[in-house]
Formats: structure tokens, sequence, C-alpha cells
């Protein structure tokens, strides 16, 4: 499969089959999403996993909207940062966070990105508890790293059709010099 032909294919998974991914799939995604481009190569981005149920249905409970599938996921990434190495950890995060999805999706995996940072515990609460905070304190290995998203991952129990160009994107490139 050619890269374009990857990137059409990938898609938002929020539904998985109840089947674990093995370790050395595991083991291979994170390599591979370690040779992610990162500012200056400084390598900031870290990578937890897990597979533990009461775990993945605290990060479903992170956030009032958006994060419940993660309950049901088999398997959730956390994309984190040191970021003492940069403040560039954001735009390192989600490079790493896009090369997982990729990978995953080549691997025969489906994916779905849940955003973390910025985002409030309870949208009625926008000035309360971040999705962070609420991570941390049910997770305490995420401590001292930054959270910029869960990646949740699994076998999809239901494959979409590939996207293909809309015949409205004209207006969404154009020329330069």
């Amino acid at each position: 499969m050619t890269f374009r032909e990857l990137a059409a294919q990938r898609r938002s998974c929020r539904k998985f089959e109840e089947r674990r991914v093995d370790q050395t799939t595991i083991d291979l995604l994170i390599e591979t999403t370690l040779t992610a481009p990162s500012s200056k190569n400084c390598r900031s981005t870290r990578i937890g996993y897990t597979d533990n149920p009461e775990i993945l249905q605290a990060v479903s409970e992170m956030r009032s909207a958006g994060s419940a599938f993660v309950g049901d996921a088999p398997l959730a990434f956390f994309i984190l940062a040191d970021d003492s190495d940069t403040d560039l950890w954001r735009e390192n995060c989600s490079i790493s966070a896009t090369v997982l999805q990729f990978a995953a999706e080549d691997l025969g995996l489906g994916t779905c990105w849940v955003h973390v940072h910025g985002r409030p515990h309870r949208n009625e609460e926008p000035d309360g508890v971040t999705a962070a905070q609420y991570l941390k304190e049910r997770i305490p290995a995420l401590e001292p790293y930054r959270i910029l998203c869960v990646v949740a991952c699994g076998y999809p129990a239901v494959r979409h059709t590939p996207h293909s160009p809309k015949p409205d994107d004209g207006d969404k490139s154009f020329r330069i010099g």
C-alpha cells in the first residue's frame, strides 16, 4: 500500500473488537512513533501506554464529551512531553501522534485521537479541573510530563470507506508566487 492509499484509508475509529493488541505490535508502534521528527531533533516526546481496563475507564471519564469510547478500547497511548527539552513540545507531540496513527493503520489497527492539553475535565466548568489534571491525579506515572493527547487503539469493529477528495476542496489550497 502506498502512503497516499494509507492516508486515504486512515479514519478515526471509536468502536473496537474485543481483541488484545499483542506486545510485539505495541513495541513496533512505539519504535515507529519514536522516529517522528522533532524540533532540532530534541526528541521531547514520551509515550506511555495501557491495556489496563481500570485505567482505560478512568481515561474515558477525563472529559465530559469526546472520551467515553476509550473505556471500550483495548489499548491507549499517552502522547507526552518533557517540556524542559523545548517550548515546541506540543508540535513535536502532534507529529508523533500522527506517525502513531499511520503506523497503527499500516498494521491493521484503528485509532482515534482524544485531545487532553487545554481541555476541561467538565465542559460546564471550563475554569475548573483540566483533563490533564484529572488524569495525573489517577495515573501518577504521567508526572512530570505534559500530556497532549491520548490515542485509543485496537482492531476496528467497523471499517469506514476511505477518504476521497471532495469536489469543493479547491478553495483549500492555492499557489503562492
